[in-house]
């Protein structure tokens, strides 16, 4: 299920495609509206995503204690990298030196 980033180089591409499509939204809604369809989009992918591994619905249903646990888990680790990453460079990201 994993995705190993050394074997996927245009992992971030993409995730910066998704940022970027969420940030022109930002410019007719505001963020936190963005923020819950993108989640939403994003959950909805993941359980079709999960469907397609299963065979039938009873394996479906089988693995969904399995399944939620493994996309809340990877959920959590990527959402603590960006926060610590932005603790980090608060300063550069929310107010970069020369912006007006």
């Amino acid at each position: 299920m994993g995705v190993d980033l050394k074997e996927d180089p245009t992992f971030y591409d993409r995730a910066d495609g998704h940022i970027h499509l969420a940030n022109e939204h930002c410019s007719n809604v505001g963020r936190g509206k963005v923020s819950a369809s993108l989640m939403y989009g994003c959950a909805r992918f993941q359980a079709w995503n999960a469907a397609t591994w299963a065979n039938d619905v009873a394996e479906m249903k089988a693995k969904r204690g399995e399944t939620l646990k493994y996309f809340v888990q990877q959920y959590q680790a990527m959402l603590e990298e960006n926060l610590d990453d932005y603790i980090d460079n608060f300063e550069n990201y929310m107010r970069p030196k020369g912006a007006a």
